[in-house]
């Protein structure tokens, strides 16, 4: 055990103490458990999501700057997705994989609570990001003639800016909150990255404020959106049961099915996590569900918006003609 200044003694296992009193200087994330034989698997499984994630995102951000005619509200939107997936990846699985690799699984207080504001940033801006592009396709789709008068490039770029600022008002005033707790007590988070629920149970004060400021901010960043993205696809698919066409309702039907799937895994887990009454029987579970929207959302979401677009397959050929790839 070292001294330190003042009387302060370090301890091996980042405490500090002060007389009697213990304080908490890091945590530990415990992930998937302590399963050596696995850690390769888990590293080769998580390295390959990463890559790939970061690898169609940035294509899919990329075709949409670049080619002019994806310069569109719709792909303007899922640019800013993109984007947005491409750090929200970046803030958990680096250093997941890092951990894997060397064994160290501490991660400082401070460090804690950057992870969590980054991570609750941009979910909270992607909630408000797929509210957004649910409405733009009801008013495509179910507002046609008026559609290019009402969605411009001015309200494109409002849009875009009022869905991050609100996001980092929110996680602002959470931050704050949770960096009033003070940690005296065991320092291990049974979770694979900084989230709110495991690390305010490791807290020694009291933790209602921050208790009902989650509360109250999920109600405002994701119950709210999801209440809209909802609204919006109800009135999306009544008007696509009016399609005489049957192959254009088919169509219509598979591409609003997988968004619709897709938002309400992402929405529905996040409400989950943060919503429910807080238990250790849903400390799995939520792990669980913690997974769905911190890893396997940033993959699938350019694989079903994006990927799928006949446009965006033309500006991919397009690009490689670019590049010389092909003839």
């Amino acid at each position: 055990m070292e001294r330190g200044e003042g009387g302060n003694r370090r301890t091996p296992h980042g405490e500090r103490r002060r007389g009697n009193q213990t304080s908490i200087t890091e945590f530990i994330l415990l992930g998937f458990g302590n399963l050596p034989e696995l850690q390769i698997i888990f590293f080769l499984l998580f390295l390959v999501i990463y890559v790939v994630t970061m690898a169609v995102n940035i294509l899919i951000a990329a075709l949409a700057v670049t080619d002019q005619c994806l310069h569109t509200p719709m792909y303007f939107f899922l640019g800013n997705l993109s984007c947005l997936e491409i750090c929200y990846s970046s803030t958990i699985l680096p250093r997941m994989l890092a951990s894997f690799m060397t064994g160290d699984r501490t991660i400082s207080i401070t460090g804690c609570m950057v992870q969590f504001f980054w991570f609750g940033f941009l979910a909270t801006a992607e909630c408000y990001m797929l509210a957004v592009m649910s409405y733009d396709r009801y008013l495509a789709i179910c507002k046609p003639l008026h559609y290019t008068t009402h969605m411009d490039g001015r309200l494109c770029m409002q849009l875009a800016a009022v869905s991050w600022l609100s996001s980092f008002i929110s996680l602002s005033i959470l931050v704050s909150c949770m960096s009033q707790l003070a940690f005296c007590g065991p320092n291990e988070i049974d979770h694979f990255f900084c989230d709110l629920t495991p690390v305010i149970n490791l807290s020694c004060s009291n933790t209602n404020l921050v208790t009902m400021a989650t509360l109250i901010l999920s109600s405002i960043n994701v119950v709210l959106p999801f209440l809209l993205t909802l609204a919006s696809y109800v009135f999306i698919i009544s008007t696509i049961l009016r399609i005489p066409s049957t192959t254009g309702k088919q169509k219509a039907f598979s591409t609003c099915s997988s968004h619709l799937i897709v938002v309400t895994i992402f929405y529905g887990t996040l409400i989950t996590v943060y919503m429910l009454p807080n238990s250790n029987e849903l400390t799995a579970p939520n792990k669980v569900f913690s997974f769905f929207y911190t890893i396997s959302t940033p993959l699938i979401n350019p694989l079903v918006y994006s990927l799928r677009n006949k446009e965006v397959k033309e500006a991919m050929r397009r690009a490689l003609q670019k590049c010389r790839v092909f003839p």
